[in-house]
């Protein structure tokens, strides 16, 4: 989509630095961070949100990307929130998941 912000970052023309990318998903923080970890796991190809994701390919890779994440954030054993918006609950209209940490009992970096 051409206005989308997080197309228009997959497709580089905004500025962003990754955590990881690939040619399917990318993460990066997000500009407006809940916790001291807060990052954004999103599929480069646009998908308006989880009620419209049909691949499974994708929706595995978002899941292990963010297994990774976590564990190279150092929040596996700190207390770490997956959270996704969706149906007009999401600022951006793209499928993404956000990842917080660390959170509650075992909130120590």
């Amino acid at each position: 989509m051409n206005t989308c912000v997080f197309c228009k970052i997959a497709r580089h023309e905004i500025p962003k630095d990754f955590a990881y990318e690939d040619k399917d998903i990318m993460v990066f923080d997000d500009i407006n961070p809940l916790k001291p970890i807060h990052i954004l796991v999103v599929p480069k190809a646009h998908i308006k949100d989880f009620n419209y994701l049909s691949d499974d390919k994708i929706w595995k890779k978002i899941r292990v990307v963010a297994q990774e994440m976590v564990a190279k954030k150092k929040i596996k054993n700190k207390g770490y929130r997956l959270t996704m918006h969706g149906g007009g609950a999401q600022v951006i209209d793209h499928l993404h998941v956000h990842i917080t940490g660390p959170l509650g009992k075992s909130a120590k970096m």
